[in-house]
């Protein structure tokens, strides 16, 4: 039982990060585990930003050693970007585990995830002209201040709090998450999907990679298949219905789009508002209310429903 929340304001920007940290403080109850966040903020057309980690936050415990490990693989990160002609512009530590980098980058998106990820420990969140992936061990509030989300100016977002189920509790298994090594692409997702495997070996005879064995992470990897074969959004989570089995609601959001898909069954709960400005969704009602506490005509989409909002 997770919670997930999106939100989508149309031709202007709002404070997203602390909206969306309202949504997931509400839906705490559904997933005490991690939270995590996907805020898009204005598009750049000169850089990247990219979020990444160089440890799990629990390795930390382990003593002075991991510290100094930790230390070389930032400094690793540093010369591999340098060599493959990635130039930093600003680096900021939220954590020590933890980083955000902006960089200019004229290769290609797979070279460069590639040789940041041959460094033992570390894994690339996300990277984005406007996408900013934020997780971790917690709840909304603790994640939010840690990483200074409140105050994040943007346009969309989508969030979630995890009840790990199957797999561990670690910042690789919490939500959202990004397609490597596509720019942009975030999901987050409540259910279970039957036919993971089969999908996922499907997907890596294609080429894509995983860096986890939680299913919701096939859908961001499927969702980033379909883009590059030049299907639209919308087009990508009416096939995700058909192909994928199980019981699943999930989100994606683009540079400039937001997205939702219920499966036939509509097993998992899913209550939207929409107005002429704002789209806000989430597994239950109450996450809404806590930005929007006038009132607002909210319902329930249907079985198999899909729709796609753009900022």
């Amino acid at each position: 039982m997770c919670g997930i929340a999106g939100l989508i304001h149309r031709g202007k920007s709002s404070n997203i990060g602390a909206e969306m940290t309202a949504m997931l403080r509400a839906l705490k109850h559904r997933g005490p585990d991690s939270t995590g966040f996907a805020v898009y903020g204005e598009p750049s057309q000169a850089d990247y930003v990219m979020r990444f980690k160089v440890a799990e936050r629990e390795d930390l415990e382990s003593g002075i050693a991991i510290h100094q490990q930790v230390k070389d693989r930032r400094q690793a990160v540093d010369r591999r970007l340098a060599a493959i002609g990635a130039s930093v512009t600003e680096a900021a530590e939220a954590t020590e585990y933890a980083l955000r980098y902006r960089f200019t980058f004229d290769g290609e998106l797979t070279e460069l995830a590639r040789q940041m990820e041959d460094i033992e420990g570390v894994e690339i969140l996300s990277i984005g002209r406007g996408l900013e992936l934020i997780k971790d061990l917690g709840d909304a509030d603790d994640v939010s201040g840690q990483y200074g989300l409140g105050s994040f100016s943007g346009t969309h977002a989508i969030g979630h709090t995890r009840m790990a189920t199957e797999s561990d509790v670690d910042i690789r298994s919490a939500h959202p998450y990004w397609a490597y090594p596509y720019s942009d692409i975030s999901v987050v997702h409540n259910g279970q999907i039957t036919n993971y495997w089969n999908k996922r070996r499907d997907l890596e005879r294609c080429g894509h990679r995983f860096v986890s064995d939680c299913d919701s992470e096939l859908l961001a990897v499927y969702t980033a298949d379909k883009l590059e074969q030049g299907y639209s959004l919308e087009e990508s989570l009416h096939r995700s219905a058909e192909e994928i089995d199980g019981v699943f609601t999930y989100f994606v959001a683009t540079k400039d789009e937001l997205g939702m898909a219920k499966d036939t069954m509509a097993a998992k709960p899913l209550v939207l508002f929409e107005s002429d400005d704002v789209v806000a969704i989430a597994s239950e009602e109450i996450a809404i209310r806590s930005i929007f506490p006038q009132e607002i005509d909210t319902f329930d989409p249907y079985d198999g429903e899909v729709r796609v909002w753009r900022a």
